[in-house]
């Protein structure tokens, strides 16, 4: 059996908000859709769902977000995951300049959790609390090659 990760799939209030943080970061919209009916009922298990989605892709092409936005049902708010919770805990992207990645997540409001790290002379890193609450992890490897 051959397996490969195709995306990761977050549901955010504000779509254009999400895609705007995430195409500002480098990732670009390769997909669009309103997706509803029985189709989408088996494959969520969400009776009656309907749902916007985007699908972005990192600059190299092996990532991929998949954004939704719930109209019906209506999404459930609930409190921001923790990094310790158990469950979805966060999308990493590495980053050529973590300074300037910063600086764009600041634009939309995003800033880190606490602050930057350097992780053994290897990368810099941090966590920011994105769109919808999302964990964002930035990392700068330092050693590049």
């Amino acid at each position: 059996m051959t397996i490969k990760l195709e995306n990761v799939g977050i549901t955010v209030r504000d779509l254009e908000a999400a895609i705007s943080f995430f195409t500002d970061l480098g990732l670009t919209v390769i997909h669009r859709d309103t997706v509803s009916g029985e189709w989408t009922d088996t494959a969520v298990g969400l009776d009656g769902n309907h749902t916007t989605i985007a699908m972005l892709q990192t600059p190299d092409g092996h990532g991929r977000l998949e954004l939704f936005e719930y109209t019906h049902p209506e999404a459930i708010e609930s409190e921001p995951t923790r990094p310790h919770e158990i469950g979805m805990h966060r999308v990493a992207f590495s980053v050529d300049d973590i300074d300037k990645a910063l600086e764009t997540a600041a634009k939309h409001g995003c800033h880190p959790l606490r602050g930057v790290a350097t992780y053994e002379d290897l990368y810099k890193l941090t966590y920011v609390r994105g769109p919808s609450g999302i964990i964002v992890m930035l990392a700068e490897e330092l050693q590049k090659n």
